[in-house]
């Protein structure tokens, strides 16, 4: 619902009694000698009998063939049309003239049908009058929602009547009810199982009643007594086979309990529960709601909060049915079921295989939460989308013991998952430009860059405690992975390591791909005598590349090394650039293996002994004139303290 008033437009033949039930409805109290027609009537929010957010404006209006353009005019502009006939002529015509004229002026407006001047009608016949008038035009015309008998005279029904065009607006049947089917329907029912998933917070598949407890509240705002829960079940049990249990509510009955408040034009509860998970009238996720609105700063990042990751956490141990340690291919379809799905970023990393998996193949939690992070690094709108429809505003309240009213209702905030770290600076001596420290980032991008052969892909599976193949394949499409790494200090972070493919190169010309990678993990085979030279030429060739830090490795330690045909060797080079030399390392040897990622995130956190220099540091030169100054100064004071000594002496004398 927006904020735009409700505009209710009163139809119907000439001495129906339109003007009347306005007037009955604002006076609350029967006028006779009326005008014929009453201007525009605004009705406050505040005063609004069905309670709607929304101001209401109630417009009255003529059938007089000379006023049809100003009818067609109100009728474009409504929300809903009162429809009002009194009698057996003026019934007719609802079906023979006003109905199909709506139809004709293209509108697709909810109607209220309203039977009026009741009390002139005999009693006996007021009995008959729903199902014999009313409910046989309700079946022929599916945008009538509600019918309702009225007495302006007697002020009889009328504000019943007000309420049902304001509920038509604020709380619509059609997009939850097939009425001719008598069903709710398919996208109703797809939204009410994804609030019994979030809401089964043991995932037992029934809603116990301290779950149904806490729906209640969310949804309305107040408890739900004992009684008012056994009357429900009980009511359940009555209308449908083995939907209670001990256990609670199955989410057949679930629906089924809805199916009842549709039936029983009660559609206003529907949408009660519906809104409280943030759904339209279309009966769609809230923009809003999935992508809620976050600064982030030039060069910040976005990574998972403690609160996210212990949500990601939660979601694993839930999730993990047989307690493996490992979410298996149904658990995993089990856990996104309120989902579209495994997201398409993962699917495009080919996941499973860009995380770490058990010996069964199964993601662990390890992995699982590298995923995330790695997700909300690259796309945080992901992470958010998915934090939104996996429940994480309202996971908190399944933690609760006792419950109050206050406590239960409490949601929390998608954007409290996500933190945003400093923005990126860089350091400007005159010497070099550097990246500054990073303090408060716990993820960080890798970029792999080698030649062809020089083992970037084993690299990478060995990341993933992959074991070792002997089979060589070139890699085509890049290939992102992600891990934990434990650095120095006992800090853990994640590390996201990509292989380019045949796209190195145009990467490595991208300065906006350049500005997200946080370090360079430049590979050569040792055992290939011309693997090192194509490092060389990349940093010709690409001189964005000497902003970033670089952690040079050789790869295949453990085959013969092999002298490099370059005009300097890697030690030379690394240590004519004042950086780290090379580090030696095989897939075969794990502690190896373990210092490189080390080095890499570290790298990473401190990027400035890993940035290339190349001259003596300015800075340090800079000085030399200043401490020339200073000893000339000294040297001037020691003089003139010594003549001053002197001069004394002398006077003395």
């Amino acid at each position: 619902m927006t904020n735009d008033p409700i505009r209710v437009v009163v139809c119907g033949d000439e001495g129906v009694g339109k003007s009347s039930l306005i007037t009955s409805l604002v006076k609350d109290v029967y006028v006779p000698n009326i005008q014929p027609v009453l201007p525009p009537i605004t009705i406050p929010k505040e005063f609004s009998v069905s309670g709607a957010s929304n101001p209401t404006i109630i417009v009255d209006t003529s059938a007089d063939p000379l006023e049809v353009q100003s009818l067609q005019h109100e009728i474009k502009r409504a929300s809903v049309i009162w429809l009002v006939y009194s009698g057996h002529y003026t019934c007719e015509r609802i079906s023979l003239f006003w109905m199909p004229w709506f139809r004709s002026m293209g509108v697709n407006l909810p109607v209220v049908l309203c039977a009026n001047q009741c009390d002139r009608v005999p009693e006996i016949e007021a009995e008959h009058a729903i199902e014999d008038e009313m409910v046989p035009i309700m079946k022929e015309f599916k945008e009538i929602q509600s019918c309702i008998r009225c007495s302006a005279k007697d002020h009889y029904n009328v504000n019943e009547a007000f309420y049902l065009c304001q509920r038509a607006v604020t709380h619509p049947i059609t997009p939850l009810f097939d009425s001719k089917e008598g069903y709710l329907k398919p996208a109703c029912v797809q939204a009410l199982k994804r609030i019994f998933f979030l809401s089964d917070s043991d995932q037992d598949g029934y809603l116990s009643d301290r779950e149904f407890y806490l729906l209640q509240v969310k949804c309305f705002k107040k408890p739900l007594e004992p009684r008012e829960l056994a009357q429900v079940k009980e009511t359940l049990n009555s209308t449908s086979s083995n939907v209670v249990s001990e256990r609670g509510i199955s989410e057949d009955g679930f629906i089924a309990l809805n199916q009842l408040f549709a039936v029983k034009g009660r559609h206003e509860t529907i949408w009660g529960i519906l809104r409280a998970f943030h759904y339209t009238d279309s009966l769609s996720l809230a923009d809003s709601f999935l992508y809620p609105k976050l600064d982030v700063p030039e060069n910040s990042n976005v990574e998972l909060s403690p609160e996210g990751y212990r949500f990601f956490v939660d979601m694993f141990v839930l999730f993990d049915k047989d307690s493996d340690g490992g979410l298996n291919e149904a658990e995993l379809k089990a856990l996104f079921k309120p989902t579209p799905g495994i997201p398409n970023l993962w699917q495009e990393f080919n996941f499973p295989h860009s995380t770490v998996k058990n010996e069964q193949g199964n993601i662990t939690l390890q992995g699982w939460l590298a995923q995330w992070s790695m997700t909300t690094n690259l796309d945080y709108k992901t992470t958010m989308e998915y934090l939104a429809l996996l429940g994480f505003e309202n996971s908190q309240l399944h933690n609760i013991n006792t419950p109050t009213l206050t406590q239960a209702y409490r949601n929390r905030e998608i954007t409290d998952a996500l933190k945003v770290t400093k923005p990126r600076k860089r350091r400007n001596p005159r010497s070099r430009s550097y990246r500054n420290s990073i303090v408060d980032r716990t993820v960080f991008s890798c970029f792999v860059v080698g030649s062809r052969g020089s083992g970037k892909t084993s690299l990478l599976q060995a990341f993933l405690n992959r074991p070792f193949s002997e089979d060589y394949s070139p890699t085509i499409r890049p290939v992102t992975v992600v891990n934990s790494v434990e650095v120095h200090g006992g800090k853990q972070c994640y590390l996201i390591l990509e292989e380019l493919g045949e796209l190195e190169l145009a990467v490595l010309d991208n300065q906006s791909r350049l500005d997200n990678c946080d370090v360079l993990c430049l590979t050569y085979d040792s055992s290939d005598p011309d693997s090192f030279a194509y490092l060389v030429d990349l940093r010709k060739r690409f001189p964005l590349l000497d902003n970033i830090p670089a952690v040079y490795v050789a790869l295949k330690a453990d085959l013969d090394r092999q002298q490099q045909r370059s005009d300097l060797q890697p030690d030379v080079y690394t240590r004519e650039l004042r950086m780290p030399v090379p580090l030696h390392v095989s897939v075969q040897w794990p502690t190896a293996l373990n210092e490189l990622f080390i080095q890499l995130a570290e790298s990473a956190r401190v990027p400035g002994p890993a940035t290339p220099r190349f001259e003596d540091d300015e800075e340090e030169l800079s000085l030399m004139p200043s401490l020339l100054a200073v000893a000339a100064l000294g040297t001037v004071a020691i003089t003139a303290s010594w003549i001053w000594r002197s001069y004394l002496q002398s006077s003395r004398s």
